[in-house]
């Protein structure tokens, strides 16, 4: 064999790119410290955790997987996560069809004071969680709650909105007040980076303002709307503050396994059952992870089938 043939000899990179990779390490370190040490190993000790059972006698014993088979066969489990898609399915399309829509005036120009008005839509999202449920809870109260002597004062007697029947949507209303700016801010910035050159070619074609936001604006800005949907997701399966705040003052109302996050730590700090909650925490991320994906699948396919029909 020829040495014309051969491969070339690898450069050795130079002391000063060495030192630029050695500072881009340091640089990222912490994050990834962070990561294991915050996600990675709770994730592995709570994994580990849901394979074991607490026994009154004979203390604790591997079990396998019959804490998963018991959360399968678990009524109250099922209710849990009954709730939070009837929650998913009511609450996520008006949260984000609201955001899309303050979205699209705001980035329209003709709202006057439209910087003001982004700030008041946003403002609500500033409001930590927790103040916002213990705010609307007191809005709620039937007794000494403004809507309610309001509307006892125009006879329309005291609308009870932390029955049994009605907390969902209560709980509903106080997620979508809060989200609706961090929504609608995703989605206005996706607006301002749209080249204008597109909104010219409609104006030239005739296209009016609906025209234009809905065969222009809402297709450019699909993943930022994607984005938002997956957001919702998460959040409304992390059901969490809402129930265990109103609890207080809903205690008819909402059960200790009213959803699945709150079920979990219930099993786990009121129960003492950390291995089953351990358990019932991975099948929820297990949920979470499996709707996620077949709404994004279902995006991409429809999107594919979009293009191929434009071909």
């Amino acid at each position: 064999m020829s040495h014309s043939t051969l491969a070339p000899p690898r450069r050795r990179p130079n002391p000063s790119t060495r030192r630029q990779h050695r500072a881009a390490y340091l640089f990222i370190l912490p994050f990834f410290v962070v990561f294991v040490a915050m996600l990675v190993v709770p994730l592995g000790y709570s994994a580990y955790l849901s394979l074991f059972e607490s026994k009154l006698i004979g203390g604790v014993q591997f079990n396998g997987l019959g804490n998963y088979v018991r959360a399968f066969l678990d009524p109250a489990f099922w209710e849990g996560l009954g709730r939070v898609a009837a929650f998913l399915v009511i609450q996520v399309p008006i949260m984000l069809g609201l955001a899309l829509f303050f979205a699209l005036a705001l980035d329209s120009g003709r709202a006057r004071g439209s910087r003001s008005i982004r700030l008041l839509i946003f403002m609500p999202y500033a409001v930590p969680a927790v103040i916002a449920t213990l705010m609307w809870g007191y809005l709620y109260g039937p007794d000494f709650g403004p809507i309610a002597q309001i509307a006892r004062a125009v006879g329309l007697g005291t609308p009870d909105f932390l029955s049994a029947g009605n907390i969902l949507g209560s709980m509903m209303n106080i997620v979508t007040w809060e989200f609706i700016g961090y929504n609608m801010i995703i989605m206005y910035a996706a607006l301002r980076s749209i080249p204008t050159e597109l909104y010219e070619a409609a104006e030239l074609d005739g296209a009016g303002q609906f025209r234009v936001a809905w065969s222009v604006k809402i297709p450019a800005i699909r993943p930022a709307i994607m984005l938002t949907v997956i957001f919702s997701i998460i959040g409304s399966f992390q059901l969490f503050n809402e129930p265990s705040l109103l609890n207080a003052i809903a205690p008819d109302a909402i059960t200790n396994s009213f959803t699945p996050n709150y079920y979990a730590y219930n099993l786990a700090f009121v129960n003492q059952e950390l291995n089953y909650a351990a358990s019932i925490a991975f099948l929820l991320g297990l949920v979470i992870a499996i709707v996620s994906y077949v709404v994004q699948l279902g995006t991409q396919r429809r999107e594919r089938l979009e293009r191929k029909g434009q071909r």
